[in-house]
């Protein structure tokens, strides 16, 4: 049965690899949740003894702490080191050394090795190394129906984007995600195995799992264009504690690796300061999830629960201990993620901020929560370096309806991401790859959405409003709909104005006597059709507004559409789309003046991927085939078998961009980057006849 459904996949190769992306996001919703009741499970071993305990129960976690962390540190080192960590880096590095190629016995034991560290109480975040299991989910599932190298590449990224799709229902910021951070390329090609794996795995983990374990926060609007200097001042401040989070962290896991003696001391020993912190502040153990979920419900000083005496000294305390000891649990070998704490510390710098700046700020009223939002988006921004998911991550958490928060959260993550670039020029996911010689070369920098058109993406309404409507009738159409708001048109003099359903609210609900007419928005804002999509999202950031009507370039009151937040969520994917076909079109026309294929010469460097290795342990790229091995004077014909070490001088024959590829391989896992195409005359495949 599974060879007939693997030969029918092959067979239809388009329809298959869509179905199998499908299939991968299923499979990583399912792991999602399982890694959930698998780190509960280990939390009721701990608390059940600490019940045990009676009053002692709050050292339990001076104990639980290290043991967890001990454990998973020891798994990693039994069975498989790439467990140990966040678990992006370890994608990223598998699709830049090892042509996407993830160790399927690694996704249980980084399931477990993650319930242990978290479950026990260790400071970080399970999406990290939820992350790392799609990857390998992507990457094994390829590999069983044969995939060649581009699509596993395309589920490995699919596979990371259903991770962080599923933990936080945000299927958009998964894609994101996965495109921007985990293969760093908006490909065509890749981009629609990633959407549907990202879709898949949300709706899978959703009908799991409680709403409880999914971040959620209110809907928040900017109080007033001068908030806009506070938000900036905030920006300010989350550049400063990314800077000092990454600068720990990454102090940290280097001593720590090179110093401790013997090994076995590092979990034990951060694994105690860790759970010694937590001891007198248990908020900092965990993931963090719930209490940030509390800032984000804060619309006042004092209200939640799990912030109850919230001052600025209590926030503050938190943000720089989530930094400590988030630092600590990665670096003494457990298993979690950055991604959490990064939100945790953005959301109470935020709110802290704003309680402190309400003591002198008269112009608006401060709410805790909006500061908390973008705060988490800001900092997320400036340690990964990835502003797009950070701002579209908030949308789908909070659920916004609209884009009151857009232009301060477009503006924070930008600026933080650019000055944080200048003053720490590695993300955390980066970093650990830079102590292994893995270097990503940077990709230039595109406007996106300032080449597109409102009038490529915006479309009409399924229905228009009139004037002489009731509200009652409105009400029932945009209820019908799905629509939060409508352009009303007269027949004789066109668009007229807009109605919303705040618009009816304010006017006393949905009323079978007042018409439209009485509670719409008369003469709005408009945006013609050739107005780019970026100039169109800063203007609805200014007015505060969810929606805007497009009207003909010629006549302001000829209705041609209405543009809506997830017109600008398709004119991303446009944008992106456009922007690599012109990238493909400029490398066909390159290509153009090379032979298809030659031979060429390289050298083995020492410490690479192919040193000490055999021929078919060493993950060569598509395209490539090795046709012999010198050694000194001695010319070997490679087989399987066939042992290579460094310096050995390789002639392969392939095409230049699986040459190209060879070289950055082999250099990104070197100890010194000494691989490069040897000086001989290329022969091209015609010669052969």
């Amino acid at each position: 049965m599974i060879d007939r459904v693997l030969s029918w996949t092959r067979e239809r190769a388009d329809t298959g690899f869509l179905i199998v992306s499908i299939l991968v996001g299923v499979v990583v919703g399912l792991a999602t949740a399982g890694l959930i009741w698998m780190l509960e499970a280990v939390k009721q071993v701990f608390q059940f003894a600490a019940d045990s305990l009676g009053d002692g129960s709050a050292w339990v976690v001076v104990v639980s702490v290290p043991i967890g962390i001990l454990a998973a540190w020891w798994l990693a080192r039994k069975f498989a080191p790439e467990i140990a960590g966040d678990g992006v880096p370890e994608v990223s590095a598998a699709l830049a050394v090892n042509a996407g190629y993830m160790s399927t016995k690694s996704i249980p034991l980084k399931m477990l090795a993650t319930a242990l560290t978290l479950g026990g109480g260790g400071s970080a975040g399970r999406e990290g190394p939820m992350v790392q299991i799609g990857g390998a989910i992507g990457s094994s599932v390829s590999r069983r129906f044969g995939l060649g190298e581009d699509h596993v590449r395309s589920l490995v990224a699919a596979g990371a984007a259903a991770a962080i799709g599923a933990s936080f229902n945000a299927p958009i910021a998964g894609m994101l995600f996965g495109l921007e951070v985990v293969l760093g390329s908006f490909a065509v090609r890749h981009m629609s195995a990633v959407v549907l794996a990202s879709i898949s795995a949300a709706v899978m983990f959703r009908s799991l799992v409680p709403e409880s374990e999914i971040l959620q926060g209110a809907t928040y609007e900017l109080g007033g264009p001068s908030e806009l200097l506070l938000y900036g001042g905030l920006a300010v401040l989350a550049v400063g504690a990314a800077y000092v989070f990454l600068r720990l962290l990454d102090r940290v896991e280097t001593i720590t690796h090179t110093r401790a003696r013997p090994s076995w001391l590092r979990p034990i020993g951060l694994g105690l300061t860790v759970g010694l912190i937590g001891l007198f502040e248990p908020r900092l153990l965990g993931t963090g999830q719930q209490f940030v979920g509390d800032l984000l419900e804060l619309q006042a000083f004092g209200e939640v629960s799990g912030v109850d005496t919230i001052a600025v000294s209590l926030l503050a305390v938190l943000c720089i201990g989530k930094i400590v000891a988030t630092s600590m649990t990665i670096a003494a070998g457990g298993s979690g993620g950055a991604f959490m704490p990064s939100l945790f510390i953005g959301a109470t710098l935020g709110a802290g901020y704003a309680e402190f700046m309400s003591r002198f700020w008269t112009a608006t009223v401060l709410r805790p929560g909006a500061f908390a939002v973008v705060g988490m988006a800001t900092v997320f921004a400036a340690v990964a370096r990835a502003p797009l998911t950070a701002i579209i991550i908030v949308f789908e958490v909070t659920g916004a309806r609209d884009y009151q928060l857009i232009l301060p959260l477009m503006l924070s993550a930008t600026f933080a991401t650019f000055v944080a670039d200048k003053v720490h020029p590695e993300s955390v996911y980066t970093m650990p790859l830079a102590r292994r010689g893995i270097k990503f070369r940077p990709t230039g920098e595109v406007d996106l959405l300032d080449t597109v058109t409102v009038g490529a993406v915006a479309s009409m309404p399924p229905v228009i409003a009139q004037p002489s409507m009731t509200l009652a009738e409105v009400s029932r159409l945009m209820d019908q709909h799905r629509y939060h708001g409508l352009p009303v048109v007269d027949p004789h003099h066109g668009l007229v104005g807009v109605i919303t359903i705040t618009d009816v609210i304010r006017a006393g609900g949905p009323d079978a006597e007042r018409t439209v007419a009485d509670a719409m928005t008369p003469s709005p804002v408009t945006v013609g059709p050739m107005t780019p999509v970026s100039q169109a999202l800063v203007r609805l950031a200014v007015l505060g507004v969810g929606r805007l009507p497009v009207v003909s370039e010629g006549d302001s009151g000829h209705l041609v559409g209405f543009f809506r937040r997830e017109d600008a969520v398709r004119a991303y994917h446009q944008a992106l789309g456009s922007e690599t076909d012109h990238a493909l079109e400029r490398d066909r026309l390159r290509q153009r003046t090379d032979p298809k294929a030659t031979y060429y010469d390289f050298r083995i460097p020492v410490g690479s991927i192919a040193d000490g290795k055999a021929v078919r342990d060493v993950r060569w790229p598509e395209g490539s085939t090795l046709v012999s091995v010198r050694r000194g004077t001695e010319v070997l014909v490679p087989a399987g078998s066939t042992m290579l070490v460094a310096n050995d001088v390789v002639t392969a024959f392939g095409t230049t961009s699986s040459r190209d590829r060879m070289i950055e391989r082999l250099n990104a896992g070197a100890e010194e980057p000494t691989a490069e195409i040897l000086l001989m005359p290329e022969v091209p495949r015609e010669a052969d006849h």
